[in-house]
C-alpha cells in the first residue's frame, strides 16, 4: 500500500487557437507533517515563462540562451486569472513571493493541525510557451508537450516548504499526490501520459478523457496530431515510447525494451507504477553526449545498440524522477548516481567488449588512437576530467542547480556513477547493489533524503565510509597517487607511494606480469609517503588505478616498470589531429594548418604540440609554416605552463612564452618573442559570468626595413612593457567590461581605460556603448606608429588578425577592429599623440541591422583638441566573426554622396576558429 500525502482533481480544457488551458482544480492538503501550518505553498512553475525578469529568464540570459528575451509576447507562458477558494466557499489570499514569481503562497483562514486536512479549489487560465524555450509547451505544428504546468502542492520535509523555482532543470519539488484528471481535447488530437486512462467519450468536435495516477510527483501530457508514440508492455510495465531510430523495426525495439526493463528491475526492484514515458524530447533534453555529436551517415555502433543505450539513459531518468521520493535540487547527485552506474553495469554485462568509438576501433588505420581504444565505460572519466583539468570541476554533493551546464547534464553526472562504482568495486559482495535495491524500497513508503542512502550504506559496511561522503561526494578535493623511490634487493622490490594532494581515499594496487594482472590490492590510509614491499618473481610492472576506478585527477604517473629500455620514461607516441590523453604514452599531435595574409600569401603549415582533450599543466605548440609569396619558412610557437590554484579566487597563473615570425609588409619580416604572466580571478559561485585578470608581459618586436614602410630607429626594434586589467561580465541581457591598459617602453609610455555596456531591453533593443580614453605619459617621436589610432590601431603589439596591416588604401585597409577610438569612417587626422578620448554608441532596429553613432576629441601635441564623429549602419551577421560597418554621415561629411564610397565600408572578419567556437561553448561553461 502506497502512502500519500495529497489528492487533486482537475478538469481541464485546451483551447487550441489561443494555446490556453482552462483549469477547475480541486486539492486536498493533508498535513502529516509534526507542525501547525498557516499557509500551503504551491508550485506553478508555468508562470516562469511570464517575464524577462523571473529566475528562469535569468538562467537563460545566464547560459546565453537568446531565444527566451528575443520572443514575441505571445510566445511566451503565464498563469492568469487564480483564483482560490476554500470548503466554505471564502476566497482564500495568495501571493507571489518577490524573488519566486513561479510560487504561489496561499494564506489560510483557519490553521490545519499535524493530521488534519484541507481542501479548497482554483480557477485559472494557462497561457502555454512555446516549445522552442525548454521543449515544453506547445509546438508549431498543433502539438502539444506538458510538463510541470499544473498548480501543485509542493514538498514538505522536515518542517518547512520548498521554495523553488523553474530553472529548466527538470527538478521540481512536488508533494506526492493522487491525480484525478478529466481533460478535453479537440478531437484531432491524440493524447499520451503516464497516468492510467479510466474512460474516453468521443463527441463531435472534441474528447474527453478521464485519467487516473497514484503517488504522483509529476505530470507529463503528450497531444500529437499525429500519434507518434509505440506501446510495448510486459509483465513488469508498460511503455510508451517515441524514441527515433528507424532502422530497427518494432519487434527489435520490443526485445531491447523487455531486456532493459528487466535488467533495471533487477537493480532497483519492483516499481510501484505500472505505467512509463519515454519520449524523444526528454532524450533531446538531456542525451547521451558523443552518441549524438556523430552525424546521422556514421554509424559506428551495431543499430540496436545505439537504441538500447539511447532508451536505457533516458528510461533511467523517467524511472527515478517517477519512483523517487528525495528533493530532486539538493539530492540530485543520487538520480545521476543511480542512474549512470545503472548504465555501466549494463554495458559490463551486455556488451563488455563494447569500445567507446564502436567498431570504428576495429579500423587499422586508427588503431594508435587511445580513443578508439578505451572502453566504451571508460569515457565517464574522460568526460570529468575534462573539468576537472580546466580547474571547473564542481562537488557532485552540491544542489543542482549550483552546477554549471557542462557539471550538471555530463562531468557532474558521470562522476556521480563513477563514484558510486568506485566504492562499489572498493566494499565488493554487493553491498552497493544491495543498499540501492533497499534505499528504492525506502522510498515506496516515504519521503527521503540523501542521508537515508548513506545511512543504509554505512550500515551494510564494516568500514568507515567518512571519505566517501565527505572528500569524494560533497568536496572538489582531487585525489592522485604516484610512485616515487625505488630499491631493489636481490629478491624484492621496494617502492614508495606517494600522496600528491594530501587527499587520503582507497587506491588499488595492481601488479602485471607481461600485460596480464597477477595481483590487486586495495590501499587504504595512504596519507603520506607508504613503502611497499613485493616480490621480484610478483610482477614487472606495478600501477595504480590501472582500471580507473578510483576518480584521479592525473593518471599519467601511475606506474613503475622494472624491466624494460621505457621503464623509467614514457615512449613517445605520434597522432594525427587529436586524441584523448594516454597514460603510458608521451603524445605528440599533428595537423596541417592552412593560414593566409597579404605579404604572405597562402601559408600551408603543420602544427605540432601535445595537447590532448584534456588540459595539461605543461602545453608546448609548434605552428612552423611555409610562404607561397615570400618563399620563406615562416610560423609561430607557444609554451604555456598552467598553475590551477584550487581553493581560491584566483584559480589560475598562467606562464607562457611565445613568438612569431611573418611578414608586416611586402618583403618585410617582423619577429614578435612575448614572455607573460596572466592571473585570472573568478568568483566563489562558478554560474557567476564575471571573470577578472590581470595580464603582465613583455613585447619585443624586430621588424625588417621595407621600401614601402619609412622605420626608424624607434619603431623598428622595440621593446614594451604591458600591463593590463580586465574585469568582465557577459550575459545575454547585460553585458559590463572594464579594460585598462599601461604601456612603458624607450620611446613613449601610456595608459587607457575602456569601458564597455550592453542592454537587452524589454522590446528587444540592444542598446551597446563604450567609452575609450587615454593619454600619454610621455613621448620620445615624432612618428604617429605609437599613437592613438581613432579608426584603425597600427597593431604595434602584433595583438590582432589583420590581414593587411600596412595597408593604407584598397580593400584590406577596410578590415575593422574594435581598438581604441573604435570609429568607423577613415578621418583625415586618425591618430592622437597626447590624448583621446571617444565614445561608441549602437542599437538594433531589425534583427541584425543595427545603427551606430561615434563621437571624441583627438589631441595632438601644439594643437587644440578637435571634436571629430560618424554615424552609419552595422550588419551584425556573426558577433566578432563577420560584420559590415556602412557609413552615413561622418566629419568627412555625408559618406554616402562621395566618391569611391565601397572603399568606405569597412567589414571585421576573421578565419581564427576559437573565436567562433567559443560562441557556441560559452553556454557550457
Amino acid at each position: 500500500m502506497l502512502w500519500c500525502q495529497h489528492q487533486t482533481k482537475l478538469v481541464v480544457e485546451i483551447l487550441d487557437d489561443k494555446k490556453v488551458l482552462t483549469v477547475q482544480q480541486e486539492i486536498t492538503f493533508h498535513n502529516t507533517s509534526k507542525d501547525t501550518l498557516s499557509k500551503i505553498v504551491l508550485n506553478d512553475w508555468n508562470n516562469a515563462f511570464s517575464a524577462k525578469n523571473t529566475p528562469l529568464a535569468k538562467r537563460f540570459s545566464d547560459e546565453f540562451v537568446r531565444s527566451f528575451h528575443l520572443s514575441k509576447p505571445h510566445e511566451k507562458g503565464s498563469t492568469q486569472s487564480l483564483v482560490i477558494i476554500d470548503q466554505d466557499r471564502a476566497f482564500l489570499e495568495w501571493c507571489r513571493p518577490d524573488s519566486h514569481p513561479d510560487i504561489v503562497e496561499v494564506t489560510l483562514r483557519k490553521k490545519i493541525s499535524p493530521g488534519e486536512k484541507i481542501t479548497f479549489s482554483l480557477l485559472y487560465y494557462i497561457k502555454l510557451p512555446k516549445d522552442k524555450f525548454t521543449k515544453f509547451g506547445y509546438i508549431e505544428s498543433g502539438n502539444y508537450y506538458l510538463r510541470d504546468c499544473f498548480i501543485l502542492p509542493a514538498r514538505f520535509h522536515q518542517g518547512k516548504f520548498t521554495y523553488y523555482s523553474q530553472l529548466n532543470c527538470d527538478d521540481i519539488a512536488n508533494a506526492p499526490l493522487d491525480i484525478d484528471l478529466i481533460i478535453h481535447i479537440p478531437k484531432q488530437l491524440e493524447i499520451t501520459t503516464e497516468l492510467n486512462e479510466l474512460s474516453l467519450v468521443e463527441e463531435k468536435t472534441h474528447k474527453t478523457y478521464h485519467f487516473k495516477g497514484e503517488y504522483i510527483q509529476q505530470i507529463s501530457l503528450v497531444l500529437e496530431t499525429k500519434k507518434t508514440f509505440e506501446r510495448f508492455k510486459n509483465d513488469i510495465i508498460e511503455v510508451n515510447t517515441n524514441l527515433k531510430e528507424n532502422r530497427i523495426d518494432a519487434y527489435q525495439k520490443a526485445i531491447s525494451i523487455d531486456k532493459i526493463t528487466r535488467f533495471v528491475e533487477k537493480s532497483l526492484g519492483q516499481a510501484s507504477h505500472t505505467k512509463i514515458v519515454v519520449s524523444q524530447v526528454d532524450y533531446e533534453r538531456n542525451p547521451f553526449y558523443g552518441l549524438n555529436q556523430l552525424p546521422a551517415f556514421i554509424s559506428p555502433f551495431p543499430d540496436s545498440f545505439l537504441y538500447e543505450i539511447k532508451f536505457l539513459k533516458t528510461y533511467l531518468h523517467q524511472f527515478l524522477k517517477q519512483e523517487l521520493r528525495l528533493d530532486p535540487r539538493k539530492d540530485n547527485w543520487i538520480y545521476d548516481a543511480f542512474q549512470v552506474y545503472i548504465m555501466m553495469n549494463y554495458i559490463d554485462e551486455h556488451y563488455p567488449d563494447m569500445k567507446m568509438m564502436g567498431n570504428l576501433s576495429k579500423l587499422k588505420l586508427v588503431k594508435g588512437y587511445n580513443l578508439m581504444q578505451i572502453d566504451f565505460n571508460e569515457q565517464y572519466s574522460y568526460y570529468y576530467m575534462l573539468m576537472a583539468r580546466k580547474n571547473l570541476d564542481q562537488p557532485i554533493g552540491d544542489p543542482k542547480n549550483t552546477l554549471l551546464k557542462f557539471n550538471e547534464q555530463i562531468a557532474g553526472k558521470y562522476r556521480a556513477g563513477l563514484s558510486l562504482k568506485y566504492l562499489d568495486n572498493y566494499l565488493e559482495k554487493e553491498i552497493v547493489s544491495t543498499g540501492i535495491k533497499t534505499f528504492f524500497e525506502q522510498n515506496k513508503r516515504q519521503q527521503t533524503e540523501r542521508s537515508d542512502f548513506e545511512k543504509i550504506l554505512q550500515q551494510n559496511s564494516k568500514k568507515n565510509l567518512d571519505w566517501f561522503f565527505n572528500t569524494v561526494i560533497n568536496s572538489r578535493d582531487i585525489i592522485d597517487y604516484t610512485f616515487s623511490k625505488v630499491e631493489k634487493s636481490k629478491d624484492s622490490i621496494s617502492i614508495v607511494v606517494k600522496n600528491k594532494t594530501g587527499v587520503t581515499v582507497p587506491i588499488p594496487l595492481y601488479g602485471l606480469q607481461k600485460k596480464e594482472v597477477v595481483f590487486k590490492k586495495w590501499l587504504d590510509n595512504i596519507q603520506t609517503d607508504t613503502v611497499l614491499t613485493i616480490s621480484k618473481k610478483d610482477a614487472d610492472r606495478l600501477v595504480l588505478n590501472y582500471k580507473n576506478e578510483v576518480p584521479e585527477y592525473n593518471l599519467r604517473n601511475n606506474w613503475k616498470s622494472f624491466n624494460g629500455f621505457f621503464k623509467n620514461n614514457r615512449p613517445f607516441k605520434f597522432n594525427f589531429l587529436k586524441d584523448l590523453e594516454d597514460p603510458y604514452h608521451n603524445q605528440i599531435l599533428y595537423v596541417p594548418t592552412l593560414e593566409y595574409n597579404l605579404y604572405n600569401g597562402i601559408m600551408p603549415g603543420m602544427r605540432i604540440h601535445n595537447k590532448t582533450f584534456l588540459d595539461k599543466p605543461l602545453i608546448f605548440d609548434f605552428n612552423p609554416a611555409y610562404s607561397f609569396l615570400t618563399e620563406h619558412l615562416i610560423g609561430n610557437f607557444s609554451v604555456i605552463a598552467n598553475d590551477f590554484k584550487r581553493n581560491s579566487r584566483l584559480f589560475l597563473v598562467r606562464y607562457s612564452f611565445s613568438g612569431q615570425f611573418f611578414d608586416y609588409a611586402p618583403d618585410a619580416s617582423y619577429m614578435r618573442l612575448t614572455p607573460m604572466i596572466q592571473f585570472r580571478i573568478r568568483e566563489n559561485d562558478f554560474r557567476d559570468n564575471r571573470r577578472q585578470s590581470i595580464l603582465v608581459r613583455q613585447v619585443i618586436v624586430d621588424r625588417e626595413r621595407s621600401p614601402f614602410i619609412e622605420l626608424t630607429e624607434q619603431n623598428s626594434n622595440y621593446s614594451v612593457f604591458n600591463l593590463k586589467y580586465f574585469d568582465v561580465k557577459t550575459e545575454v541581457k547585460n553585458h559590463f567590461a572594464i579594460r585598462t591598459d599601461l604601456q612603458i617602453a624607450d620611446s613613449f609610455g601610456k595608459a587607457s581605460i575602456e569601458l564597455e555596456y550592453r542592454n537587452l531591453f524589454e522590446n528587444n533593443s540592444l542598446l551597446q556603448l563604450r567609452l575609450f580614453a587615454g593619454t600619454f605619459l610621455y613621448r620620445n617621436t615624432d612618428s604617429d606608429f605609437f599613437s592613438f589610432a581613432l579608426d584603425r590601431p597600427t597593431d604595434y603589439l602584433f595583438d590582432y588578425p589583420l590581414y593587411g596591416r600596412s595597408e593604407t588604401s584598397g580593400f584590406f585597409s577596410q578590415q575593422y577592429v574594435i581598438a581604441e577610438g573604435a570609429f568607423k569612417s577613415k578621418l583625415d587626422n586618425p591618430f592622437a599623440n597626447e590624448w583621446m578620448a571617444t565614445f561608441n554608441s549602437g542599437i538594433n532596429v531589425w534583427n541584425w541591422i543595427e545603427v551606430y553613432g561615434d563621437l571624441g576629441w583627438v589631441k595632438n601635441k601644439n594643437t587644440t583638441p578637435q571634436f571629430v564623429y560618424d554615424t552609419g549602419i552595422r550588419l551584425n551577421l556573426v558577433t566578432d566573426y563577420f560584420e559590415v560597418y556602412l557609413p552615413v554621415q561622418s566629419s568627412n561629411g555625408w559618406e554616402i554622396s562621395q566618391s569611391s564610397y565601397a572603399e568606405r565600408i569597412r567589414f571585421m572578419f576573421t578565419m581564427t576558429p576559437d573565436v567562433l567556437v567559443g560562441l557556441f561553448t560559452r553556454k557550457w561553461f
